[in-house]
This record gives C-alpha cells, structure tokens and sequence, in this order.
C-alpha cells in the first residue's frame, strides 16, 4: 500500500522500526490465532515484498540504534511506540520489560522513563499461567510521566499509523477466565479496566486513524469495525 504522504523517514528506517515492533510483538511468546493473523498482515501489507512471519528475523537494539540514530527524535518516537505495543494486550511481561531496557540503552533515552511500568509486571503462577494484577493508585500515579512522554508521540508515517491500527484493539476485550485442565485459573477482567495505560493506546489508536484519514486520504473502515 503506497500513500502520496512524505513521511521524513527513509524506507530503510521504517522497515528497521516495524522490525522493531514486531520484535516486541514477539517477545512474550504468547500468541493467540488472531494476534498470529495480525502480524502476519503487517508483513505481508507494510515490510518488503518477501518478507514473512516464518523468514521474520527480529532486530537487535544496536542495529535499530545505527538506522534510527541514538536521542534522535525518531529513535525517541520509536520507543514511544514499542511501549504501547508491549502493553497493548493488557499484559507486560518480563522478557519485554527486558528488551525494552535494552533498546532504551541503545537508543540514548533514560532508562528511568519505563521504571513505574514495572509495576504493573505480571507474575507466574505455580500453575505456569500469567495473571494480571491491576496496579494501586500508587503506581498510577507513579506512571503519569510515563503518560505525559508517551503522549507527545507525533504520528508521520502511514505504514507505523497502519501498524499500530492493527495491533491496537479496537474496542475493549471482554473479561475471560484462564483454564488450566478444566479448572479456573484466574479470572482476568475487561483490558480496559485492566491496562493503566489503556487512555493512552486509545488516544494513540485515534490519533493514527486521523492521520490516515485526514493527511493521507485513506479508507479507514476496516480498521474500525
């Protein structure tokens, strides 16, 4: 998909940073069908014709540093993106809080920025399952820097405001129980009610469907039903 909009990123700096949202995508390992359909469209639709999800080969934060610059504006945005797409199944797990240090040390921003999302941490059961637990209004209020940095991202590119359409929900996932042989594990409520930064994907998810419309032209329908 093409779109007449010039974006000030070059080709290789986008592919690099769909690259590095995938691999945040792909960090937990839990995947469900639907998530699996969501990233195999985005390599189909937004990455070089011939890249797929079984030839996908995650990006290394020293490598994203060099194409996207350390303290760049564009290394800061694509990190503001990479947290939304951590947390934007309601979850934040320690392999991506991991590898979201790590890219915040290669790409020149405070490491401190993330130090409230982790919080918010899910923890393992004995049973091997994930449960969420909703963070005290201590820790909230802890992440409103976090907020405030997350809501300066500005939106430039079709092919990252496509990316985050689709991997943004786009209403509220009802609550569900987690089973294990039957047997109710945990109960996890709406990720809405869930998710301490569930405003700010919203804001985000709006804000790249006007950029869509509005700047580029598109359709937006689908993304909306």
């Amino acid at each position: 998909m093409t779109s007449a909009v010039q974006s000030p990123y070059s080709s290789e700096q986008i592919t690099a940073w769909l690259r590095g949202l995938l691999t945040i995508a792909w960090a937990d390992g839990d995947f469900d069908d639907q998530e699996r359909q969501i990233i195999t469209n985005i390599t189909q639709e937004e990455l070089p014709p011939g890249t797929n999800l079984e030839s996908f080969d995650a990006i290394e934060p020293e490598e994203l540093a060099v194409i996207l610059g350390t303290g760049t504006p564009a290394a800061e945005n694509f990190l503001r993106t990479a947290v939304m797409v951590a947390i934007a199944d309601g979850t934040y797990s320690q392999s991506e809080d991991y590898l979201l240090h790590q890219l915040c040390k290669a790409l020149g921003a405070p490491e401190n920025l993330l130090q409230a999302l982790r919080h918010t941490l899910t923890k393992p059961t004995e049973q091997g399952q994930t449960p969420v637990f909703a963070p005290t209004k201590r820790q909230l209020d802890a992440l409103h820097p976090l907020r405030e940095w997350l809501n300066d991202l500005e939106i430039q590119d079709p092919r990252v405001a496509r990316f985050l359409c689709k991997m943004i929900p786009a209403q509220c996932p009802f609550e569900r129980d987690i089973k294990l042989f039957g047997r109710k594990i945990v109960h996890i409520p709406p990720l809405c009610k869930l998710n301490p930064l569930y405003e700010q994907l919203v804001n985000l998810r709006f804000r790249a469907l006007s950029y869509l419309a509005d700047e580029c032209g598109e359709d937006i329908s689908k993304y909306i039903s």
